[in-house]
């Protein structure tokens, strides 16, 4: 059986209850309450009783505070995924929305999720699917805007005549001004 990892000599046990007790993060609480007892001399199956977990776990939290201190035993965010686009073709995605299509050389007067999608994966060997790629254009500060559709033979003259306007000054109906008379 392999020895057990040890724990890093300038905290003792006193030190860690007193970091146990000021730490706003339970999770980092348990640990280093569970990793006192190791300071203190106990045995490892204490601490995972202690902690609740296994003595893997108790070795991983021991490794974790050797290498990082108090501050390793917070759980870290996950990094996550990586992007699907670069930085160079995030910059290629912004210069295509920015231009807009040419008709003749695109086919489309106006991009398509799916349209951009089949530029980056044409040119660039990106596959990326027209939900994530509205996620990208979402960070990038573009919204999907229409504009109010119109009817081809509509008469703007007519239009302008046909609207409602008010009256420049508002003023009290003459029902209103002859019941406060």
């Amino acid at each position: 059986m392999a020895a057990p990892v040890p724990l890093r000599s300038d905290f003792d046990a006193e030190a860690l209850r007193g970091l146990a007790k000021s730490s706003r993060d339970p999770a980092q609480t348990r640990r280093l309450l569970a990793l006192s007892v190791i300071a203190a001399g106990g045995l490892r199956s204490e601490a995972a009783e202690i902690g609740g977990v296994g003595l893997q776990t108790v070795r991983d939290w021991v490794v974790a505070f050797n290498a990082d201190g108090p501050d390793g035993l917070i759980d870290g965010k996950a990094p996550g995924a990586r992007p699907r686009l670069n930085a160079d073709q995030r910059d290629v995605l912004k210069a295509l929305v920015d231009h807009g299509p040419t008709p003749a050389a695109h086919g489309v007067v106006r991009w398509r999720l799916c349209d951009l999608a089949q530029i980056l994966s044409e040119d660039h060997g990106v596959s990326v699917s027209e939900q994530t790629l509205s996620r990208v254009l979402r960070a990038m500060g573009y919204r999907k805007l229409s504009a109010r559709p119109r009817h081809h033979a509509q008469d703007p003259d007519a239009t302008a005549v046909f609207k409602k306007t008010s009256p420049t000054v508002w003023r009290t109906s003459r029902r209103l001004s002859a019941a406060s008379r």
